[in-house]
């Protein structure tokens, strides 16, 4: 048996179905054999022959556990296979044993790619099954910004209805389910000069405060403040329905070139300028990071947050609850 071994590459890749036959005679005489089994798994690799080969990749792992290129040949068959957990693995295992054999990263990111985007794929997948937004808010001196979490919304996908104390919003999602949103308020907000714009990620609900105070949350019972407050005879407290873009938004630009911010204001308005300038994957991670975090974790790294989930982490002297 010791003229059987070596089979080389270059044979099996000049006619991988001429070798294939070639080898299967030999291991119908030597079938404890881990190279043979090695070499007829590069040949149906070659023949896109992917689950046998991973079947004799991990035969010839079993015959000799230390052979690195075994482990090789089982990740790039489980790669192929859609396996990219099993096929990292066995990349992270090979080269662990052969540290010089640099395919081994190439293959190693390859798989940690194709798991982050089916990840990703897969979540969007459950979103849009099952109508499951995610809302947030934040304020300045005059408004109070609610942030809808909802992609590709329609011109018309979109009632809102703004009341002195009360928000309702009915948004048409991209697979067609309807997501509610009914908010009682923390304090007043003057109806008609609140409005809502769509955007290609959110939907965005901006309501004028009647009153220029800070909201220690978005929705309760508030205490009345003597802290500046507007005429309220200049603005009427009747309710403001619409369903028409065209009617519903104006451009505030001007109002919020003009406002003052500090504190969280001016932090909440840095944060806007970023990811209004930010690149798409700038974008992505600040989102993803937002919203797996709870709020806690604001990230501009997709490098980072693209391939794992963002744990809350809120501050030190701050006690994390969800409602």
């Amino acid at each position: 048996m010791a003229t059987k071994r070596s089979f080389p590459d270059s044979l099996i890749d000049e006619d991988p179905q001429k070798a294939l036959q070639a080898l299967n005679e030999v291991l119908e005489g030597d079938s404890d054999n881990a190279e043979w089994f090695c070499q007829r798994a590069y040949a149906h690799i070659l023949l896109k022959n992917y689950s046998c080969a991973a079947d004799d990749a991990k035969k010839a792992q079993l015959l000799k556990p230390g052979l690195p290129q075994a482990l090789m040949r089982t990740g790039i068959a489980e790669y192929h296979l859609n396996h990219y957990e099993s096929a990292h693995a066995a990349f992270t295992q090979g080269h662990q044993l052969d540290v010089s054999d640099q395919s081994f990263e190439v293959w190693i990111k390859r798989c940690e790619e194709m798991i982050g985007d089916h990840t990703e794929n897969s979540s969007v997948n459950r979103t849009l099954a099952v109508p499951s937004v995610k809302h947030d808010w934040y304020q300045t001196e005059s408004q109070v910004i609610v942030t809808v979490m909802a992609k590709n919304v329609t011109k018309d996908g979109v009632c809102v209805n703004f009341m002195e104390k009360e928000l309702s919003a009915t948004i048409q999602l991209a697979s067609g389910e309807n997501y509610n949103l009914h908010l009682h308020l923390l304090h007043p907000i003057i109806p008609q000069h609140s409005v809502f714009k769509i955007l290609t990620t959110k939907v965005e609900i901006k309501m004028k405060k009647t009153d220029a105070i800070r909201w220690e949350k978005l929705e309760g019972e508030g205490q009345e403040s003597n802290i500046k407050h507007f005429n309220p005879d200049q603005y009427p407290s009747s309710s403001h329905y619409t369903c028409k873009w065209d009617k519903m938004v104006v451009d505030l630009k001007e109002e919020e070139k003009t406002e003052k911010l500090e504190g969280d204001a001016a932090l909440n308005n840095l944060f806007q300028q970023i990811y209004t300038d930010g690149s798409d994957e700038v974008k992505r991670a600040m989102n993803k990071s937002f919203m797996e975090s709870g709020g806690t974790v604001l990230s501009t790294n997709w490098k980072d947050v693209g391939k794992r989930k963002v744990d809350m982490n809120p501050p030190d002297d701050v006690e994390f609850k969800k409602y």
